[in-house]
Formats: C-alpha cells, structure tokens, sequence
C-alpha cells in the first residue's frame, strides 16, 4: 500500500516552478550582467583554487569574488555566452567534480576547527568523505539548491545557521547527527556517510508530498525519525539517540570544558566573526577553550598558534586583495584558505605579523572595526529589484550588532541571528528594525 500524502508543513516555500538557484552551470541574469554561484564545501580553498577562481572573475566578469552566507563564492558581471569556459577553468581546478552534484554541495563547517584547539573533533575529514559521497550518489541530485548540510565540531558556530542536516561534534569524539526533530548519535567514522542517508530519506518523504515541491527539512511536516532510522539500520551503520550509550565511546569522559570569553567582543560579534569561544578538546579530549586576548586578536592556543581572520567591505573581494590573501596563504604550509558563512576568511598558519600587509590592501583585519559588523546585498545597479544603491548609502547603524542593509524585502544574503536590518523603501528612504532570521544567500 502507498503511504498516504503528506501535506506542506506550516510556513513552507514549497513550489511546483523548478529550483532556480543558481550555480557555476545554471548562470542567473542581472542587471550587471550574469551571475554563478560556485559552491566550495566548508568553505576550504586551496590556494590554487582560489587563483583559478580569480582568474575566472577576472576573464570573464567583473574581478570581484563575492562572499556568501554559506560559504561560497558569487562571480558576478558575468558576460552572456561563457559557461562553457567558466565550466571549464572551474573543473580544470577541481572546483567541479561533479556536474550533476554542483548545485547540492552546500556544505557549511566550523571554519577555525583543527587550527585553534577548540572543539570535541576535526571536522575536515567529515567535510572530504561527505562531499565525496554526496557526489558519489545518484540520489542527492534531487535535493534542492537551499538545502544545507553545517558540520560543528562542538563549538556551537555553524549549527546556529538553520541546517537541515547537521552533523555535531560531542565531547566522547561520535557525532550528533540532527535532522529535523530526528536526533541520532553515530561513531566519528560513520558521521559523513550517516549525514547522507539522512538527506537522501528525507528525499524520499518529499517525494510523497502533493501538489507542490518541497525543498528544505522544515516545510515537510512530518516527522523524519522512524525513516532514517530504518535507513542507517538497513546500511549496516551504528546508531543510537542521544539518551541512550553512544557508539564507541571513549575511555574516559573529559572534564567539563572551559568557555572562554574574549574581552570587549560580545556574543553576536564573535559570532559574526566567526570566531566564538567554544567547548575544546578533540575526539574526546577536552582542553579549555581558547581566548582572545585583546579586541582584534585571533584566538590563540597553548602553542602561541593564531589562525588569522580577515574581510572586505561587504564581503566582496577585489583583485587586489584576493590577491594578496593567495599571495600570502602560498608563502604558508597549509596553503589554503577558509571562507566562513560570515564572510570572513581564515588564513591557516597567518599570524598578526602578517596583518598590516593585508590592511594596506583594503582588508579589514580587526573584528572589533565597525566595517566588520556591516553588510549589504548587491543593491543597484546590479540588481534590478533593489530600490536604491545600499552599498553606497550603508553605514554601521548599533554599537554591537550587525547592520545589514537591504534594496527590497527579499533581504538576500542577510545574516543569522540578531542584526539590525536596514531595507529600503518604495520611496528610496529606509525602514529600521531589529530581527533574528536564518540566513538567506
């Protein structure tokens, strides 16, 4: 017997028109001319991916990376008839492995974890093996180009952003897999596998909703326990639910973990910045968390290490200093960059020394700058349903939170959490108020 229908949960987006999100392969028309969106899982670049994508920006649009609430990277000013070269300078990097997958590999993680000694796990070996299966399946297709997977290594940063699937670290070193009202604990090992047959289960629910599409976990409205249980269970994997023992726990259990709280910054500015403090130890081995010691500092483990953390003005790059990041994260031996869905960039192996090269390229180096707490989507001219040219009329607006300016009521690109939203109005004046939303890229 068919399972009954099941209807749009309350508030859903659903539509029957097709997903229209863009991609690196499905260019989107704008004012200033066509715009990709090329996913990077968790945001990780190497330094010679990130060139590539430099090049293409400057062969084929307007020069400009543009950083989005997820992660990823916009080229914009695009002109008419070169996918097919995009397509090709993108795969030549390894920035296409897939092109059926292309649109689906949206992937946020914990951009600092493994550098700053805080967090219960690595999560970059959970970023390469789901990534890979993602690609590797030949369901996933299916899923919606909004649909979100966060990996948080146990600091709380990236589960805060409305995944639908999330994959947390917890202090034994499993892993909390979080889908909807379904919870499950998995082993480390298991965690990027387990994420995508939860993604794929809830596919299969989708499928039996009527009369329109269904593209995130929240406009189900049903739940989504009993499914994935059957389907981690039927695959073999190793689960229970959050009350019961967790797989393979270790030894012993850590000492309570230390949060550390940087000084002068509060919760929705590190947040923003990405860089808030956080439960530490790694796979089960906690230590206390790390700490900033001054407004502006990079969090510091018991080695002196610091991962630097910079932007641009309203998270868009220009030649120059997307330049002199790749030119720096070349010199380094990690040699990669890590784009956050805060619109930061953490340079792995940077240090404060190298922090005044990057201001004199236009870079904002302190988080405690009030051009660090300011946002804007594309406005005019290149958006022909903005009401006004917000990058030009932005300005910080609140002493702590963030300030996000907006040409219309769709808000594109707004940030999660407490901001302080901006929108223009019909007759180009603004509309102030305070709002806490999940992001919209």
């Amino acid at each position: 017997m068919s399972p009954a229908p099941i209807p749009l949960g309350p508030g859903t987006s659903g539509t029957s028109r097709g997903d229209a999100c863009p991609g690196a392969l499905r260019l989107h028309a704008a004012d200033d001319g066509f715009l990709a969106r090329v996913r990077v899982p968790g945001g990780v670049l190497t330094a010679v991916r990130a060139r590539a994508l430099a090049d293409a920006a400057g062969r084929l649009g307007d020069g400009v990376l543009h950083l989005t609430s997820r992660g990823n990277v916009q080229l914009r000013g695009l002109r008419d008839g070169c996918g097919g070269e995009l397509a090709e300078v993108l795969g030549e990097a390894g920035l296409l492995p897939s092109p059926l997958h292309e649109r689906i590999r949206n992937v946020v993680a914990s951009p600092l974890s493994g550098l700053d000694g805080a967090g219960f796990v690595d999560v970059r070996p959970w970023l390469t093996g789901l990534d890979s299966a993602l690609c590797a399946s030949s369901v996933t297709p299916g899923l919606s180009g909004r649909f979100l997977f966060a990996l948080d290594d146990g600091r709380g940063d990236v589960s805060s952003l409305g995944p639908d699937v999330l994959l947390r670290g917890r202090s034994d070193g499993s892993a909390q897999l979080v889908v909807g009202d379904a919870e499950f604990v998995v082993r480390y090992e298991d965690a990027a596998r387990a994420a995508v047959i939860a993604a794929e289960s809830f596919l299969a629910a989708a499928s039996e909703v009527t009369g329109r599409r269904v593209w995130r976990v929240a406009e189900l409205g049903a739940p989504l326990a009993e499914l994935i249980s059957r389907d981690l269970m039927a695959t073999g994997l190793r689960m229970s639910t959050p009350g019961g023992s967790a797989p393979a726990p270790a030894p012993q259990s850590p000492p309570d973990f230390v949060r550390g709280d940087p000084q002068g910054l509060d919760e929705v500015t590190r947040r923003y910045w990405g860089a808030r403090s956080a439960p530490s130890g790694a796979r089960g081995t906690a230590r206390p968390a790390t700490t900033h010691a001054s407004p502006g500092d990079e969090p510091t483990t018991t080695n002196g290490a610091a991962p630097l953390i910079v932007t641009a003005p309203f998270g868009s790059f220009t030649p120059d200093q997307w330049a002199a990041l790749t030119d720096l994260a070349e010199r380094l031996p990690q040699r990669e960059l890590r784009m956050t869905p805060w619109r930061t960039v953490v340079v792995p192996g940077a240090g404060p020394a190298d922090r005044p090269a990057l201001a004199a390229a236009g870079l904002i180096t302190d988080p405690a700058s009030p051009e660090a707490r300011l946002g804007a989507c594309i406005g005019t001219p290149g958006c022909a349903k903005s009401r006004t040219d917000v990058r030009r009329d932005a300005e910080p607006r609140h002493p702590t939170l963030p300030t996000y300016w907006s040409g219309c009521e769709r808000r594109c690109g707004h940030p999660a959490g407490p901001y302080l939203d901006v929108t223009a109005l019909p007759d180009g004046t603004y509309r102030t108020t305070e709002e806490r939303a999940e992001p919209r890229v």
